[in-house]
């Protein structure tokens, strides 16, 4: 009789948990999106389906990532970790091979776990995790066992997988978690260059490009764009961004399958929607980087709850390591974990948070691909970044798919050759960075003028410095007392481990 009442009592807490309101959670992922949204004011790119579900939500204008790869990212999102703390430190496939460390559990795992089965978890689309055991989702439709455009950037294919999962959610009487991991607007010149530098002609309909049923392209006239501050002012990336933008379309288009399909099966009143990206653009400065344009996340948060905030702006400033413990807190699951660098969202449904000077996000970004050893430790507050370059005496690194991009071949050719390029900063100091970088957000937000070496600002420079090497121990960053310093964590400092010092101070 007492087991019969355990099952019971267990049985009103998940029913509890998933409440009358917000019963399923649905994360739409892009892949090297910026803030090229009409939401976020760009007045060229066509986002009608993610501008609609902004005005429905909260918008988010303080949204960051804390690592600017791929692989790191999608892990931070389903583990609430730091790369440093969860092993992902660059990217999963081929050569590069990184995967979590082996105790490290993710959000389906949990979710199936905590529910004891009763949440169904689902990812569509790209993935990039692992290992498989540490990302096991109970519905499963990825790179793993399609063409990464077929299931990536074949919106129709995305529409019918989310159709597919969502009746067998609504035939076993579920909740669900849904991510869907679209592969737009990612490069893929240096792979496929017949398909356009970011695959914008593939499914298009043009001769000898296939056609996606659902997708109805969007073509962009590069004469009339407007090129970001932070690009050089070339009509070869006025050209990039109409190919771009196109791609950005076809993800809009996708969302808007998605969201319909979602409604159709009578879930879009008990959902709680989550767009947002992994890092932002793969363009200088951008991706790969933690000045603004590779941490600034678009980020929205979609509540069916009347009661909850719609049509509405934040300025909280908040991370993607959030998005863990957010998705658990709409479950109500614990999200109690010293481990975790996550803090759930679902408050900022109710209420704006008074700023404080002090609010802050972290950064951590080890690797891209395996080649790229460049590890950066950052802080960022309302007013200043600080930056750590730990292998500054080395130039930084370049990926392939940018490498070989129109864009970036401009900047190398132009520097080679000693051509003039309306660009806000030059090569040589792109690729020679030194140890810390400071800058005023506020004032400069493009971060041209580094304020480190500075003697006015030597006050906040050791503040923002002290509070990242805290950050860095709570989380157990490995890289803690680099580059100057070794750290010692065993034997006879197990209980107090020391950074010991390398004598660089005096070579």
């Amino acid at each position: 009789m007492l087991q019969i009442v355990r099952v019971l009592v267990a049985s009103l807490i998940i029913a509890s948990a998933v409440g009358d309101e917000i019963k399923n959670v649905l994360l739409l992922l892009a892949d090297d999106a910026g803030l090229e949204m009409g939401a976020y004011l760009n007045k060229f790119s066509q986002t009608s389906n993610l501008d609609a579900l902004a005005r429905r939500g909260l918008l988010f204008n303080n949204a960051f990532t804390s690592v600017s790869s791929c692989s790191p990212s999608r892990a931070q999102l389903l583990t609430g970790q730091a790369s440093h703390s969860n092993g992902m430190y660059g990217l999963h496939h081929s050569v590069h091979n990184f995967n979590v460390l082996p105790s490290i559990q993710s959000l389906p795992n949990v979710l199936r776990e905590e529910s004891n089965g009763r949440i169904l978890s689902g990812i569509i689309g790209k993935k990039h995790v692992g290992a498989a055991d540490h990302f096991r989702f109970d519905f499963e439709e990825t790179e793993e066992r399609h063409p990464i455009n077929q299931i990536g950037r074949n919106i129709t294919n995305i529409k019918l997988y989310t159709r597919e999962f969502l009746r067998q959610a609504k035939a076993q009487a579920k909740p669900f978690f849904l991510m869907i991991g679209f592969h737009d607007p990612h490069r893929c010149g240096h792979i496929t260059p017949q398909f356009g530098e970011f695959c914008e002609r593939w499914g298009s309909g043009e001769e000898g490009m296939g056609t996606i049923p659902d997708w109805k392209p969007i073509y962009y006239d590069w004469r009339n764009l407007d090129i970001p501050a932070y690009l050089p002012i070339t009509d070869v990336v006025r050209k990039e961004l109409a190919a771009q933008y196109m791609t950005i379309s076809r993800l809009d288009q996708g969302v808007g399958l998605v969201l319909k399909e979602l409604e159709t099966l009578g879930f879009a009143n008990n959902t709680l929607v989550m767009y947002t990206s992994d890092n932002g653009p793969p363009f200088p400065a951008a991706r790969t980087n933690l000045y603004e344009r590779g941490i600034k996340s678009p980020f929205i948060l979609a509540s069916p709850n009347a009661e909850d905030r719609h049509h509405e702006t934040t300025g909280a400033m908040v991370s993607l390591l959030d998005v863990y413990a957010t998705i658990l807190d709409a479950f109500q699951l614990s999200t109690n974990n010293s481990a975790f660098s996550s803090k759930s969202l679902m408050p900022l449904l109710r209420k704006e948070p008074r700023p404080q000077d002090d609010d802050a996000v972290y950064g951590s970004h080890s690797y891209h691909e395996i080649t790229m050893d460049y590890p950066m430790r950052m802080i960022r507050t309302r007013q200043y970044k600080l930056i750590h370059n730990l292998n500054y005496w080395s130039y930084f690194p370049i990926d392939q798919d940018f490498y070989t991009s129109p864009t970036f071949q401009q900047i190398l050719n132009a520097t080679l050759h000693r051509d003039n390029l309306p660009w806000y900063r030059s090569l040589h100091s792109y690729y020679e960075r030194p140890e810390w970088e400071l800058y005023d957000i506020k004032s400069d937000s493009m971060e041209r003028h580094n304020l480190a070496e500075q003697p006015e600002y030597k006050s906040v420079l050791k503040v923002l410095k002290q509070r990242l090497h805290e950050w860095q121990a709570s989380t157990n960053d490995p890289w803690l007392c680099a580059p100057h310093a070794v750290l010692q964590a065993q034997g006879i400092y197990k209980e107090n481990p020391v950074c010991l010092t390398l004598g660089h101070e005096s070579l």
